[in-house]
């Protein structure tokens, strides 16, 4: 959803996290874009930085092009053994 901000459009993101050893890995599906860090707290505050950081110096055809304006998160159960 993007909405407008001080003259600025906002868009409303989804952040997964991921505990990958001693780090905690943060992706954002819509833009693919990743960070991470070891808390949730540092990784989400770096996933920002990030996504700010690639909307910053993204081209308008760079963002449409990676820009995924559905992503649905969901669980589901699957047999194993």
């Amino acid at each position: 959803m993007k909405r407008r901000t001080n003259g600025h459009k906002t868009l409303s993101l989804t952040a997964l996290l991921e505990r990958d050893d001693d780090m905690f890995v943060a992706l954002c599906p819509e833009l693919d874009v990743a960070s991470q860090g070891k808390t949730v707290e540092k990784a989400m505050a770096n996933l920002k930085e990030a996504v700010d950081l690639f909307l910053e110096c993204a081209s308008p055809s760079e963002l449409r092009s990676r820009l995924r304006s559905e992503v649905y998160v969901t669980r589901f159960e699957a047999a194993h053994g």
